[in-house]
């Protein structure tokens, strides 16, 4: 195989070596989140709603339907957060 070759090679491997990492550390990270309602800003929220049809469509702040993802254990801290949509 020629050098030029065998250089096309590595590069390409490690290409897929790096997006096969970035691919499973961000699924590792979506697992540690949680849907936190009731603490997104206006046209902040993450996600459809029982009002809005998608994200950045809650009409106010503070939504009780309205939810952003958080790193997990976050939401029960932050003032009126709930993990549930109620």
């Amino acid at each position: 195989m020629k050098k030029s070759n065998l250089a096309v090679t590595a590069a390409v491997t490690s290409l897929l070596a790096i997006a096969a990492t970035t691919l499973t550390t961000t699924h590792a990270v979506a697992a540690d989140k949680e849907k936190c309602y009731g603490v997104a800003k206006a046209g902040k929220n993450d996600c459809a709603t029982k009002t809005s049809s998608c994200a950045g469509t809650s009409k106010e702040d503070f939504q009780k339907d309205a939810f952003i993802m958080v790193p997990s254990g976050l939401c029960d801290r932050l003032a009126g957060g709930s993990t549930s949509s109620s």
